[in-house]
């Protein structure tokens, strides 16, 4: 799997051809499921660092506690 970078920047470039509106059906076809894939791939490297994330809470003795950062909806 491509880093997030590279898939995004890919996916950029497949919405910019595709705006253009001047690719044959079939090429935009195969540019729609190569973006789609990519977006299901960028959706996963966000949700892995989404879960990485934590949050410090200092407690009232000093000492620090981890949470889950919340979710964004």
């Amino acid at each position: 799997m491509a880093s997030f970078e590279e898939s995004l920047k890919r996916l950029e470039k497949i919405v910019e051809q595709m705006e253009r509106g001047d690719l044959p059906l079939e090429d935009s076809i195969k540019l729609f499921e190569e973006g789609m894939r990519l977006s299901a791939e960028c959706r996963e490297h966000l949700e892995k660092a989404e879960g990485k994330v934590q949050i410090l809470i200092k407690q009232r003795d000093g000492s620090m506690k981890t949470e889950p950062f919340p979710p964004q909806k």
